[in-house]
């Protein structure tokens, strides 16, 4: 019976996850059905069970288990993909849209603040090891999936190094970012503390917990994964993560009706239940009319990142654990804005001690590796050696995807790295390795 039971509710998943991603993976990044069926939607036993199909009339996307427990995303220009799931697809589909243009990069100033590129030729770069380290990085151990590592985009000094894409790819191709995404909506809450709209250190203003014990939870704690709140992060069948993601029309709210596991701050565990409530705080801080632009106005706009895309979920708030989607050039401009400490192109967009509070690790991750909405670099304490890239810079810090997304920022090598791609086994792809021989190549 349990098997039966677990079944039933994995179906849902396998279904929402299948039309979700055929939706976007078309309709946002401009790639075949074909190419998506193949890489990411017959991957392993579960998806192989879906029919996933593609509407071009409603610019949307099906999927189902042996004819059983559909689902269906739809495609809404600017807001990328939303599963519908909790209401009906008239619901979603009679939301408001007002969406501002993202501003277009000057084509008269050199990338990243314009669009055009300019050769730089540094004396202290390796350009022959440099390209051959980018160019290992398409030589996997997993030789199953052809197009796992899918970009690669070196940036040093403000210049384009090195670059490479994979067939099917190239610095047009949006991509998703998974849980990079959760580092973009920090930044959010980040340029809300500038304004005087929010204090981290405060209590989460949530009207939900506020006769409970969870009425103490600030959101510092839920940026540094701290909250104590109960999460089950696994994806591999029904769990919070999954259940939050594929069946809720309103994520935020499911993640916030969880009961305290652990005292908070007693506890550090990775949830993107928690990003998902500071997205309801960015949406009910900045307004219901206003959520929809404030990232594009205050962020997109600003790097000129035109093809920068968050999806919301059904109830209309973006998806701010997962769903954002970018060129590698795109999701390495986010980078440089770290790099250079919140300011882009003389505009302060973060305030001055933003960057240092996101990469200051979380007391209870036990490697130093996480900070507030970024993954660290920093060691154990009492043992910085034990970290996850031992051999490259320990101020390393980044934001992170689980299928091998990366935006690594390293301030001691004026360098921001982009690795995009669809990794899903942990020894699939040696990112020491990689760091090392790429950084190796800049004296």
């Amino acid at each position: 019976m349990y098997g039966l039971s677990y079944a039933w509710r994995a179906l849902p998943i396998i279904s929402g996850y299948g039309a979700k991603n055929l939706c976007t993976c078309v309709f946002v990044a401009g790639r075949t059905t074909e190419s998506v069926l193949n890489n990411e939607l017959k991957t392993n036993a579960l998806l192989s069970l879906g029919t996933f199909k593609l509407h071009l009339e409603d610019s949307s996307a099906t999927g189902n288990v042996l004819g059983m427990v559909a689902k269906k995303a739809i495609y809404r220009r600017g807001l990328g993909c939303t599963l519908i799931s909790g209401i009906t697809e008239a619901e979603v589909r009679n939301q408001p849209v007002h969406l501002n243009p993202i501003q277009t990069p000057s084509d008269t100033l050199p990338w990243p603040y314009g669009t055009v590129d300019i050769e730089a030729n540094f004396a202290n770069v390796d350009y022959a090891a440099l390209n051959k380290a980018v160019a290992d990085a398409f030589i996997e151990n997993n030789p199953e999936r052809k197009i796992n590592t899918r970009g690669v985009v070196v940036v040093y000094k403000d210049h384009v190094i090195a670059e490479k894409y994979a067939e099917g790819f190239d610095k047009d191709t949006p991509q998703i970012g998974w849980s990079m995404t959760k580092s973009i909506t920090a930044t959010e809450v980040g340029m809300l503390v500038k304004d005087g709209k929010l204090d981290v250190m405060q209590p989460a203003p949530l009207d939900l917990w506020k006769n409970d014990a969870r009425k103490d939870i600030t959101i510092d704690q839920l940026l540094r994964m701290s909250s104590g709140l109960k999460w089950d992060e696994n994806y591999a069948g029904p769990s919070s993560a999954t259940n939050m993601l594929f069946k809720s029309a309103d994520m935020g709210a499911f993640a916030m009706k969880q009961p305290l596991a652990y005292t908070p701050d007693e506890n550090w565990y990775y949830s993107s239940g928690t990003s998902n409530i500071i997205s309801k705080i960015v949406r009910q801080t900045v307004g219901e009319t206003e959520q929809q632009n404030f990232v594009r106005d205050r962020l997109f706009s600003p790097l000129g990142m035109t093809s920068a895309v968050i999806e919301p979920d059904a109830s209309g708030t973006y998806v701010g654990s997962s769903y954002m989607y970018a060129t590698p050039r795109d999701w390495a401009k986010f980078g440089l804005l770290y790099l250079h400490d919140g300011v882009w192109n003389g505009q302060r967009l973060l305030s001055e001690d933003w960057v240092k509070y996101v990469s200051t690790p979380t007391p209870k991750a036990p490697k130093g590796e996480y900070g507030a909405h970024f993954w660290l670099n920093a060691g154990e304490k009492g043992n910085p050696k034990n970290r996850y890239y031992p051999d490259a810079p320990q101020d390393i810090y980044s934001a992170n995807g689980f299928e091998g997304q990366r935006v690594f920022i390293i301030p001691s090598k004026d360098m921001v790295i982009v690795r995009m791609g669809q990794t899903k086994g942990r020894g699939d792809f040696d990112f020491n390795a990689f760091l090392k021989n790429v950084l190796e190549t800049v004296d």
